[in-house]
């Protein structure tokens, strides 16, 4: 039967591996589900870093006299 979702392999060392099949067993889930939950947390990180640095970047342009105010925006 094939599989429902795409698979993935991956070659760990074995300190890393060691680690991680503790977090799995310590919460009582598969190391299939830890290392999913752990490659979103990582995108998670990922994206709020990309977003900071638009931010950030974003934030050196902001002028307040230029900016629109929320009633210009939302209206009344």
């Amino acid at each position: 039967m094939p599989a429902k979702n795409p698979r993935i392999n991956v070659v760990l060392e074995k300190p890393l591996y060691d680690s991680v099949r503790r977090l799995a067993a310590s919460e009582e889930i598969s190391l299939s589900l830890k290392i999913r939950d752990l490659v979103k947390t990582a995108l998670e990180a990922q994206e709020d870093l990309a977003l900071t640095e638009l931010a950030t970047e974003r934030e050196k342009s902001f002028r307040r006299a230029k900016a629109l105010t929320h009633k210009q925006v939302w209206g009344a």
